[in-house]
Formats: structure tokens, C-alpha cells, sequence
């Protein structure tokens, strides 16, 4: 070969290199996370089903990642705080929020977000899905669903049901229930299933129909009582295999379930939220997990981001239409 052209030849492929380098170099955002602690923001107060869930998943995410995955509680407004508080984050996979049933209808409850939903978040991952529980104190005369038709229609508007926050699933399974049985109660929303579990105990309301997560400890140590479940099919758990479904109790074709599922704002790369289903899923398959699941009745999910998804999607529908139908608002 020519000296002028080996040169010129040596100087391009000199000239090259940091070009070929660049394009099959990983991107540094992607090939370093996390670098950096994990928030996964619970948009209700400490101590609820929801929160528990997250602490135990976060435990287990966080030894998978490498790196703390710490639980933020900001509840309030029917989980609209939290939410927006992800919405309004960074999209890198370093803040997620847990989920449940009222990110699927808040959209049809009230009249105007600070968020889109569709559009604000990105689908991570479906946690489980599990019962709601219709819980009384241990003294109360309230025994069966029967007994709580039959003291509502004697007392129009006067018993009082509780809920972890307007738009959640607990709330959703009274307002159902209160059109499906043609009676009347008083709803009383609480900033997350602790602090209404503890009016509960102490007698400021009537019922609650709780998350099977919140109630569990309680239904153990015998400070609550289940009259029944709000899902189609008795549960599995230990603690609630015996205890009726409310549509074979009075209420036919009754069915209010609840779930727990993992977003993170909208345009995270597909990578994170790749790595993040990947370490979800890890948590749920856990031993010490799945035997919290069961003891709960949660059945764990832990598909795809595009299965949770479609699954949303479509709670999102089936519930617009109950509120329609039902008349139900959170304004």
C-alpha cells in the first residue's frame, strides 16, 4: 500500500475509535442503576395493608438492587398526594409509588387530577390481588351481613362505615354494597386503614370494610371480627377460609376485591422499569412473602409491566361503570 494511504488509513481508524467506543458503550444512566437509594412513596398513613406490603417488598427489592428501597408514606386526598407527588418526579426508576384500586377510579370520581393517568405513569408491575373484609369489633351485635341490612334499614344513614381513604377499594366495596343491599350508611374516610382501624377499635364507627392486610393482625389476636369477604369465592387464608363471601350472604353476584401494583412516572426507560419488574417479582416469590400472602389471602401476581397494564385498564372500566351507575362522587 501506498505511505500516503496506510497514513491516511492509520489516522481514520485513530480518528474512529472513540466514536465506536460511544456506540457500543452501555448508557451510563442504565448500566449504574440504581446507584443511589430507591423511594417507593405509599400514598396512605403508616400501618395499613398497603403500607405493610410495601415495607416487605422493599426489604427484599432493595437487597436485590443493591441498594435501600425506603418507604415515604404521603397520604391523603384519596391517594391523589402521593400519586401526584411520582407524577411530578423524575422519570429514572428512583421513585415508584404502591398502588391500589383507587389509581384505576380516581379518574371517574372526581372531576379534575393534577395528573393524567394514563398518560403520568408507566405500569411496573401487578403485586397481588386480595379480598376486602367486613370487620366489627368482637362485642358488636352485628354478626352477619344480614344483621348489618337489617340495622341499616332500621336506622337510615345513622351506621357508619369506615375506609383508608375515598376512591380506595374499602370505600368502593361500601358504596357497592350500599347499592346492591338498598341501604343507607355513612361513609367516613380516613387518611390510611391505620387510623381507621383504630377508631374502629374504639368505637367511633360502626363497620369497615378493610383490606385483608390491614385486618390480619387484628382478626389473629382477636381485636376484630370478619363477617365476610367481598370476593366472589371464599378465601384461602387460614384466618378466612370459614368466613362467608357477602354474595352468598344476602347480596348475590357482590364482588369487590382489592389489588396492589408498582408505577413509575412515564418516560423511565424501558431497561429500569425492566430491572425494577425484575426485582419485584424476586420480592413476591420470597418464602417470607408468599407465607405473609397466604396468611392474607393476597394472591401474588408478579407478571409483566404490559399485563398490569391491560389489568388496570380494564379495573378502570369495570369501576367507571359501578360509579355511574351508583351515582358515587368523591367531590
Amino acid at each position: 500500500m501506498h505511505p500516503f494511504c496506510t497514513g491516511l488509513f492509520r489516522r481514520l481508524a485513530k480518528a474512529a475509535i472513540p466514536f465506536l467506543m460511544a456506540a457500543t458503550a452501555p448508557l451510563p444512566a442504565l448500566a449504574a442503576f440504581p446507584d443511589k437509594p430507591i423511594r417507593m412513596v405509599v400514598p396512605f398513613a403508616p400501618g395499613g395493608g398497603t403500607d405493610l406490603v410495601a415495607r416487605a417488598m422493599g426489604i427484599t427489592m432493595g437487597e436485590d438492587l443493591g441498594q435501600p428501597v425506603i418507604v415515604d408514606n404521603k397520604p391523603g386526598g384519596s391517594t391523589i398526594i402521593g400519586t401526584d407527588a411520582v407524577a411530578k418526579s423524575a422519570p429514572d426508576g428512583y421513585t415508584l409509588v404502591m398502588a391500589t384500586l383507587a389509581h384505576a377510579v380516581n379518574p371517574s370520581l372526581h372531576k379534575k387530577l393534577p395528573f393524567d393517568t394514563e398518560k403520568a405513569f408507566a405500569p411496573v408491575m401487578l403485586v397481588g390481588r386480595s379480598p376486602n373484609v367486613l370487620v366489627v369489633k368482637p362485642d358488636s351485635p352485628i354478626k352477619t351481613v344480614q344483621d348489618l341490612i337489617a340495622a341499616a334499614k332500621a336506622k337510615p344513614g345513622k351506621l357508619n362505615y369506615a375506609s383508608q381513604g375515598a376512591g380506595t377499594s374499602a370505600h368502593l366495596a361500601g358504596e357497592l354494597f350500599k347499592n346492591m343491599a338498598r341501604v343507607d350508611l355513612n361513609h367516613i374516610p380516613y387518611r390510611g386503614a391505620g387510623p381507621a382501624i383504630t377508631d374502629l377499635l374504639g368505637g367511633q364507627v360502626d363497620v369497615m370494610f378493610a383490606t385483608a392486610a390491614a385486618v390480619a393482625p387484628h382478626l389473629e389476636s382477636g381485636k376484630l371480627r370478619a363477617v365476610a369477604v367481598t370476593t366472589a369465592q371464599r378465601s384461602q387464608a387460614p384466618a378466612l377460609s370459614k368466613v362467608p363471601t357477602i354474595a352468598e350472604s344476602g347480596v348475590p353476584n357482590y364482588v369487590a376485591d382489592s389489588w396492589y401494583g408498582l408505577f413509575v412516572p412515564a418516560g423511565t426507560p424501558p431497561a429500569v422499569i425492566t430491572r425494577l419488574n425484575a426485582a419485584a417479582k424476586k420480592a413476591v416469590h420470597t418464602d417470607a412473602f408468599r407465607k405473609r400472602a397466604e396468611q392474607e389471602g393476597l394472591a401474588i401476581s408478579g407478571g409483566t409491566p404490559d399485563e398490569f397494564g391491560r389489568y388496570v385498564k380494564a379495573e378502570s372500566q369495570r369501576w367507571s361503570k359501578v360509579i355511574k351507575d351508583a351515582n358515587i362522587t368523591a367531590d
